[in-house]
């Protein structure tokens, strides 16, 4: 029998107990990594895309911005396919591991990256067009200049995209197959421990979930007040 009051999921948490632990940091491990990536990647992109004019990009856009709702259950089934034994990169025995759940959330934050970072820095562009042009600083140039220009407003972005990947459960639950000790995030383990009737493991779990989430939130608002006040 689980001992399920409110009282234990704050024990587990206060004594720190090493199964929870652990799968925090799993969870943080995975979801900073596909973030990491998808920031590197998707930056540059937003910003190529914001700045250039050519053939197909206003389907590219369209398609950014359509694929930032991807169902996460659609990308998880993609990514098993591409991970497993038949597909193409099933010789390297990615599925049910970490790497399979980062590149799973990885494909689910690129878009949201790329998609608001192109909208930033194109207004941002439209604003230093002018003044860039009149200082012989091409476009590719201007990128590093612009990105530094909207870092505030970019981070927030990237938290946006932490956040999409931090609460995601249907992706990651395909590809990583909740293997404890393996594979098992916290959104996996909440479900799996919820219906186990472990219900102080669950809400310890969600305790740290709701406080991340709440954590992503107030650091997206301070970044966007301080962003506010800088410009005037």
């Amino acid at each position: 029998m689980y001992d399920n009051s409110p009282w234990a999921a704050f024990e587990l948490i206060a004594r720190m107990d090493p199964v929870l632990i652990s799968i925090v940091a799993l969870s943080l491990k995975v979801s900073l990594s596909a973030v990491a990536i998808a920031t590197l990647i998707g930056l540059p992109i937003g910003a190529a895309v914001a700045l250039w004019r050519f053939p197909g990009r206003s389907l590219l856009i369209v398609i950014l911005n359509a694929f930032m709702g991807l169902p996460p259950v659609v990308v998880g089934l993609a990514v098993y396919l591409l991970l497993s034994r038949a597909g193409p990169l099933g010789k390297y025995g990615l599925l049910f591991t970490p790497t399979a759940m980062i590149i799973a959330q990885f494909v689910l934050v690129l878009p949201i990256i790329a998609a608001l970072a192109r909208q930033v820095i194109e207004d941002l562009w439209q604003e230093y067009r002018e003044q860039l042009g009149s200082l012989g600083v091409t476009r590719r140039r201007a990128i590093p200049t612009l990105l530094w220009d909207a870092r505030f407003s970019l981070l927030t972005v990237v938290l946006a995209g932490f956040g999409r990947a931090s609460a995601e459960v249907g992706a990651v639950l395909i590809v990583g197959g909740n293997i404890d000790g393996i594979t098992r995030v916290m959104t996996t383990a909440i479900a799996l421990e919820t219906n186990k009737g472990n219900l102080a493991l669950a809400m310890g779990l969600g305790v740290i979930l709701l406080s991340l989430v709440a954590l992503i939130n107030a650091a997206a608002y301070l970044i966007s007040e301080t962003s506010r006040r800088r410009l005037g």
